[in-house]
């Protein structure tokens, strides 16, 4: 099996649960994750101060080819709607039928890019913008793209990915190593 690769951009004011866990749990599965860094910075400070170290920058990884796009909530997201960078990045994957991940308010990235699918999850603080998301749903999986509500559900939708991208064996390989 080829390399399954998963890009990460990360803006100032991430939601460091809705990053680090997806990206614990898929580089666990054998994903090569790149963290890249929206504004350039080689650390990102997420919403409650943790810091990450950046792999790149966004502007190094935009033509790369990979296998799915993450994107985190959190504050972050303000910056991540307004970046035709994002915008391009989503749009070409949704063109390739490529994975696209979004939790908690990064379905309205998804939104803004025109590649939001009729069924999601998001956060209970999106319906103002996203009136269809079904809030009583920890994840979503609609075609290629897999939608989550929150911090709270970062475990599941990490699972959920995982079972895209590697099969449900791997999951569950990697469910009993952490005693999920």
């Amino acid at each position: 099996m080829s390399t399954i690769r998963v890009l990460v951009p990360l803006a100032p004011g991430f939601e460091e649960i809705e990053a680090v866990t997806p990206i614990d749990i898929l580089r666990r599965a054998g994903a090569d994750v790149t963290i890249a860094s929206f504004d350039g910075a080689p650390w990102v400070v997420g919403r409650t101060g943790i810091v990450i170290r950046a792999d790149r920058t966004l502007d190094d990884v935009r033509a790369e080819a990979f296998n799915l796009v993450l994107i985190p909530g959190g504050p972050a997201v303000a910056a991540l709607r307004k970046d035709a960078r994002i915008h391009a990045i989503l749009q070409s994957h949704h063109r390739q039928q490529a994975w696209i991940g979004a939790i908690c308010a990064a379905p309205l990235v998804l939104k803004d890019a025109g590649v939001l699918p009729a069924d999601y999850s998001a956060h209970d603080s999106c319906l103002g913008e996203l009136p269809q998301a079904q809030i009583d749903t920890r994840v979503v999986v609609a075609g290629r793209t897999i939608t989550s509500r929150g911090a709270g559900t970062s475990l599941d939708f990490a699972f959920a990915l995982v079972a895209a991208l590697f099969g449900e064996a791997k999951e569950d390989e990697v469910r009993r190593a952490i005693l999920a």
